[in-house]
């Protein structure tokens, strides 16, 4: 008798289905065809063992903003005393949060669409808002990229084309072949180059395509594309190379920096604590701990949706926090102790030469690379370190989408495009696309638009909106009933106290304080006119606009209170026998 069919069939009978081969027993011959033809749905694909889990997720929450975002926000923000504030956040909602994701992920099964649908039915606009999202954003990020890897293929020749101001594009008369620092009107020679790069005078005129740009583009996709298109199972092995390498190129870029004359004072300035902004950093605290760890993009659910039943996520959310805050720390002291070096050769302080956002890492530490010994070797290793930073971000992003399509629509995809490695060139073909804005010449101020409205303002709805989903209305008991039937026991009381009250509380004090004090989107001293701001806020709304769609259809679709529609249709006995569906 074969499982899914109504009568005993002969061996010849069942052969003939071209599923099975007969001789002389039954032998499954492609799963995938056997659950199509039997109406079920294929068992999911899991991650080939349980380190390839946790370095995607350590490979995503380690990124670029690591290496620029983290010091600089230190450095500028008190010093060692924006320690204080970052590890109550990391302590107190980061691990936390993350541990949540990580848990409904893994339970469910499912990515974050669904997930949250069946957890809480009135705000499932949060799980497509969260898809929306991470592919706007993998849409600018792997601009990044291209980004990289034009410095990467220009830091091999025998002179750095950023060291001097005797290039085709640097203005003469405004150059200086130094670092000259933040109090004169004259631009260092890597300063130029970024902007020959790509910049106009605003973002009203776009100067036409970079074309060296747009192919470095192309390249960065088709890395993207080969690195998951297998799924899992691809991105499982990626992750062993893009995930450890950066670490072999920051202790080794450390070590060398260390013993720069200078490197103690930058290291001193990143540290020393400045006690009188203690109370004023916890909004960029809270903030960097948002966007490091990945929280509300729905990568963290979607990655742990490939996990087995039984995981150890306790384990893993605490191995990626703390790996996390430790490449920050370790990132500080690399970038710091370069520009204190860099602050000795030109006799300036260190606060002329720390800057904010790409240019910390594409315009100063070009400048500092260019002085070192054997710049050479360091240049290039340093670019690769930054592309393997943003390729594991990116991966983890795109395959958020992928995977809500797969989970909604796959079998009607695939009966279009026959094999899922089209569906990922489908999406990257789309995400390239989108990013052609981002490599005109004036495609810095689409950039930095992109980034303010999508990973400042849309991002903290989309936290606020998922924590209360899952904490206030699914409930606490019920998140931590779900964890004991994966884990064996009751998460601890420390959970239980930051899911209940803690984390919902912090996450809605960064909400108010971020409308509160709102800032419009800037780059420099560039102001953005009335429609780019209009442009920036139809990206958020792209993202937001989804919560309240699905709680009106949610409404509409079930009669009852709010409370009724918001834990309806069934998924107490969703969750209460899911342990045993998955079992079989």
């Amino acid at each position: 008798t074969v499982i899914g069919y109504s009568k005993v069939a002969s061996y010849t009978e069942i052969e003939k289905s071209g599923i099975f081969e007969c001789s002389p027993t039954c032998k499954i011959k492609t799963s995938k065809q056997f659950f199509q033809k039997v109406g079920a749905e294929a068992p999911r694909p899991t991650w080939g063992g349980r380190l390839d889990f946790i370095l995607a997720s350590v490979g995503y929450a380690v990124g670029l903003g690591n290496v620029w975002r983290f010091p600089y926000l230190c450095y500028s923000s008190g010093g060692g005393a924006f320690m204080v504030p970052y590890l109550t956040m990391v302590i107190l909602c980061g691990i936390p949060l993350l541990f949540m994701e990580f848990s409904i992920g893994q339970y469910t099964r499912l990515g974050p669409v669904h997930a949250l649908a069946k957890i809480c039915p009135l705000l499932k606009g949060v799980g497509v808002a969260t898809v929306v999202i991470s592919f706007v954003f993998s849409t600018y990020y792997n601009v990044l990229m291209s980004w990289a890897l034009y410095y990467l293929f220009h830091s091999f020749g025998s002179t750095l084309p950023w060291k001097s101001c005797n290039n085709t594009w640097n203005e003469v008369g405004n150059c200086s072949s130094g670092f000259p620092g933040n109090g004169t009107h004259l631009q260092s020679a890597s300063q130029q180059f970024f902007e020959v790069l790509q910049k106009t005078k605003g973002i009203e005129e776009s100067g036409g395509v970079h074309w060296e740009l747009f192919g470095y583009l192309i390249l960065s996709w088709v890395i993207v594309y080969l690195c998951i298109f297998k799924g899992v199972k691809s991105t499982g092995k990626v992750v062993y190379f893009t995930a450890v390498f950066p670490y072999f190129i920051l202790i080794a870029l450390l070590i060398n920096n260390v013993q720069l004359p200078g490197a103690v004072n930058g290291i001193l300035y990143f540290v020393t604590p400045v006690w009188g902004k203690l109370f004023e950093v916890w909004l960029n605290a809270a903030a960097q701990v948002f966007n490091s760890v990945g929280i509300a993009f729905g990568s963290m659910i979607s990655m742990a949706s490939y996990n087995k039943f039984n995981n150890n996520i306790l384990r893993d959310s605490l191995i990626v926090s703390f790996t996390n805050s430790f490449t920050s720390l370790l990132a500080g002291f690399v970038i710091f102790s370069a520009i204190g070096y860099m602050a000795h050769i030109h006799n300036l302080p260190v606060e002329n030469i720390a800057t904010d956002g790409p240019g910390l890492v594409f315009v100063v530490y070009p400048e500092v690379l260019s002085t070192m010994p054997v710049f050479q070797l360091w240049a290039p290793l340093f670019f690769f370190m930054l592309l393997c930073l943003g390729l594991d971000s990116q991966f983890a992003t795109v395959e958020v989408a992928i995977t809500f399509i797969k989970d909604e629509f796959g079998p009607q995809v695939l009966r279009f495009l026959k094999r899922e490695e089209l569906l990922t060139l489908v999406m990257c073909s789309i995400g390239f696309l989108l990013g052609i804005p981002h490599v005109t010449k004036g495609g810095i101020y689409v950039f930095q638009l992109m980034d303010h409205y999508t990973a400042v303002v849309s991002l903290m709805f989309l936290a606020f909106f998922e924590v209360v989903a899952v904490c206030w209305i699914f409930g606490v008991p019920r998140l931590s009933s779900i964890v004991k039937r994966m884990q064996g026991n009751n998460p601890n009381i420390y959970f239980r106290v930051c899911w209940l009250l803690l984390s919902p509380l912090l996450v809605l004090c960064i909400l108010i304080s971020s409308i509160v004090y709102y800032t419009p989107a800037h780059y420099g001293e560039y102001s953005y006119p009335g429609w780019a701001e209009a442009v920036g806020w139809c990206v958020s709304l792209v993202s937001i606009i989804w919560i309240p769609l699905g709680a009106i259809q949610e409404i509409k679709r079930h009669k009852g209170s709010l409370l009724q529609v918001s834990t309806s249709p069934g998924n107490h006995v969703y969750f209460s026998g899911m342990t045993n569906k998955v079992s079989a």
